[in-house]
């Protein structure tokens, strides 16, 4: 029986893992070890861009990519890790329950939004975290459009003043007034921080303050929601606001499966990795993209739960684990450039380098550098086994 590598994971890094393994097994010329890839679907969902309409067509196929490199998917989704067995437990799409074998098991099965005991939210509050939830955001808004006019009606509240807040906020007053022409939407940012986009610096804040006076985005910083219901929000001064779509963007967490592997864990519930992306304390896991607690370089940075590790990250984490199986030196990650690119509705974008965030491009210059990362660099490569297998080497220069 062949030698498995199994990925748990179609997202970026998921994805990435299973080229870059396939691309080190084809230098090795072996046909005596194998890779699968275990997802629900055999599509990459585009999620950094679910803040935008139309997210039923964010997503990338990648069967015939996994079939081309010599990568078997499997439909399925997976409930249980046995370190000890090396098994994996999972549900096919009919709902039998199925068990895998592995040799080297590489954990890709990313982040989820977290939601903390806040009454009603769970109940009454949309998010953009996942392809099926923005595409029942959408439904909603579409929706609206047939309810007699409200306050409630046109105000949207957002929650959480960080990246995703941010992108949603702002990107949704164009949304909300070609389904409700005429009307006089209101769209508010609750975030905890104590002014206008806080968490992301000093450099990016004047771009986010302008942006959000273009589009009409009010901000009610220093505060945060308290209790959600069928009407509105409650605040933690007590204001109530009366609104029909409430965004929760505060805040993510690993996937549970990371709750399986024994090791060490940060407060989102990332694994601790080692430079290799092994799981420190695991002879046969590998954590990658939202599931692992990486360093990025030697001045105490580690990875962000965002495609611009991802990508990287799965390169390395697929490379190693073949390597570990090959008898070959693996590959140390590190990624000591960071980058960020905010979109910010009609008014553009801000593009910044360095972890201080500075400044280097906004408006519509930082627009046509969001577009181009968003709808081309994001993407997986063409079903075609050369370029495919090249576009995984992990040298690659990143970002």
């Amino acid at each position: 029986m062949k030698s498995n590598i199994l990925i748990i994971g179609a997202g970026f890094a998921g994805v990435w893992s299973a080229l870059s393994a396939a691309r080190l097994l084809d230098q090795a010329q072996r046909d005596d070890l194998s890779i699968s890839v275990l997802a629900p679907q055999a599509e990459l969902h585009i999620r950094p861009r679910f803040y935008e309409a139309n997210a039923h067509t964010l997503k990338a196929p990648v069967g015939e990519l996994f079939t081309a490199v010599g990568v078997h998917f499997i439909t399925g989704n997976a409930q249980a890790i046995d370190a000890d067995a090396r098994t994996v437990s999972y549900i096919d799409s009919q709902g039998q329950r199925h068990q895998i074998s592995y040799d080297r098991l590489i954990l890709a099965a990313g982040s989820q939004v977290a939601r903390p005991a806040v009454p009603g939210l769970a109940e009454y509050t949309f998010d953009v975290d996942k392809m099926e939830s923005a595409v029942r955001l959408e439904q909603h808004l579409t929706g609206l459009a047939a309810l007699p006019p409200s306050p409630a009606r046109n105000t949207v509240v957002v929650c959480g003043g960080g990246f995703t807040g941010i992108e949603t906020a702002t990107e949704m007053p164009a949304r909300l007034r070609a389904i409700l022409a005429g009307a006089d939407v209101q769209v508010l940012l609750v975030d905890r921080g104590a002014s206008i986009g806080a968490a992301l610096g000093a450099g990016i804040k004047p771009s986010i303050v302008a942006a959000s006076q273009v589009a009409g985005v009010q901000w009610l910083t220093g505060t945060s929601v308290v209790a959600v219901d069928a009407g509105g929000v409650t605040l933690d001064n007590g204001e109530y606001i009366a609104s029909n779509t409430v965004i929760w963007t505060a805040g993510v967490k690993a996937s549970p499966l990371t709750a399986q592997v024994a090791g060490e864990r940060d407060n989102f519930g990332r694994l601790k990795v080692d430079g290799h992306l092994k799981v420190i304390g695991q002879d046969h896991i590998y954590a990658t993209g939202d599931t692992a607690w990486a360093a990025v370089d030697e001045a105490g940075n580690h990875a962000l739960m965002t495609c611009q590790h991802a990508i990287p990250m799965g390169r390395h984490s697929g490379n190693n684990a073949m390597a570990d199986l090959l008898g070959l030196a693996p590959v140390v990650y590190r990624q000591p450039k960071y980058v960020t690119c905010l979109d910010l509705g009609e008014w553009g974008a801000a593009y910044s380098e360095g972890w201080e965030r500075e400044l280097k491009l906004q408006g519509q210059e930082g627009k046509h550098l969001k577009r181009q990362i968003n709808s081309v660099w994001i993407y997986p490569p063409a079903a075609d086994r050369t370029l495919a297998l090249a576009a995984a080497d992990p040298m690659i220069a990143i970002v």
